[in-house]
């Protein structure tokens, strides 16, 4: 086997979209071991499994939920900055409906607080993908209109004060575990499955990147693209509703100023650092779970390294620069050509011959 063989399948590795943000959440939970000797260690108990690592999949699953919405909104050359608010509207509507209900504990109680809060987001993605897809408003200013209002509607409806709920079935939503695992991990995976199988096993994949790469084009050739952009903003409405369920459902609690409170920005981070452009067309799934991961990653390894509060979000800053210049390829391009300078700058010179040997 020739060098360039072997080298091809790695060299195909490297290129994947996949590679660069697996590369950087490996580096980040292997950094974890230097601070914390265990912290890749998962243990059984009571039938729960506990550990960093399950703490990472669990307080992400809400990061990841909104980020897959936020991804297909994304491929089709949208924005999505409602998301937050959603988050927050929807938690509160559900815990509001459980606290004046006669029967907080009734599963049908919670089915029904969780209807209002999917319906309602329903309602709220809806306006967004008319408002972009009909009224042709640019999707920032569309989804900035509900990310402004919708969090004063989420205070209107907790009246200014935090809404607390004692309820098992609600609970299970994003505190409680099923199959040894947190409930939460399991119906992110779901959805996350669910999504993937959708878009990849269909063709609703190629026809959002067709719509976000050259839209154009899409309806020229018969797409309907306008259908198709509202469809996303209502999945992305869908996917922060449940997120909104998980958070409040693991405290028990409902916050209409912090709840969700800038997720729209990790959401939109983790879609770019999984590889997906932001001027739409191809999207990765895969790597938008990534990206969320290493962002819940990075916000267990600032608190378990005992980074001070008040330079959290500088260092975390600093940490994305990194991991955003890593992934670059002009920028690894460039790192490269320099480096080959450098070394052909290093390399000895020939000596020139004198006059006499030249003469000889």
């Amino acid at each position: 086997m020739s060098t360039a063989t072997a080298a091809s399948p790695v060299k195909a590795v490297t290129r994947s979209r996949l590679f660069w943000p697996a590369v950087v959440l490996a580096v980040l939970l292997v950094a974890n071991l230097a601070f914390t000797p265990d912290f890749l260690a998962v243990r059984l108990q009571g039938g729960h499994l506990y550990g960093s690592l399950i703490d990472i999949l669990h307080f992400g699953a809400p990061l990841i939920l909104v980020s897959l919405g936020m991804t297909l909104v994304i491929a089709t050359g949208g924005i999505d900055l409602s998301v937050g608010s959603t988050v927050a509207i929807s938690g509160a509507l559900a815990c509001l409906h459980i606290s004046e209900s006669t029967d907080p504990g009734g599963l049908a109680t919670v089915l029904t607080a969780v209807g209002i809060a999917l319906g309602t987001a329903l309602v709220l993605g809806t306006v967004n993908g008319l408002l972009v897809a009909k009224a042709g408003v640019q999707p920032i200013i569309a989804t900035l209109i509900l990310m402004v209002a919708g969090r004063g509607v989420a205070q209107l409806i907790t009246d200014g004060q935090i809404i607390t709920v004692t309820s098992d079935p609600y609970k299970l939503i994003g505190g409680g575990y099923w199959l040894t695992m947190p409930f939460a991990i399991l119906l992110s995976a779901l959805v996350v499955l669910a999504t993937v199988l959708l878009t990849r096993s269909t063709a609703l994949g190629l026809l959002l990147e067709s719509v976000g790469g050259n839209p154009v084009a899409s309806r020229l050739v018969g797409i309907r693209a306008m259908r198709l952009v509202a469809l996303v903003y209502v999945f992305s409405a869908l996917c922060a509703a449940l997120a909104g369920l998980m958070v409040s459902s693991n405290v028990s609690a409902a916050d209409g100023n912090n709840a969700g409170l800038w997720i729209e920005l990790d959401a939109i981070l983790a879609v770019v650092l999984g590889g997906t452009s932001l001027n739409g067309g191809r999207f990765s799934i895969g790597g938008t779970v990534l990206g969320a991961l290493i962002i819940q990653t990075l916000s267990t390894t600032v608190y378990t390294i005992g980074i001070p509060p008040e330079t959290t979000l500088v260092f975390k800053a600093f940490v994305v620069i990194a991991v955003c210049l890593i992934q670059s390829p002009v920028f690894r391009a460039k790192l490269a050509a320099r480096g080959g300078r450098t070394r052909r700058t290093a390399r000895p010179h020939a000596a020139a011959p004198t006059n006499r040997e030249v003469g000889a």
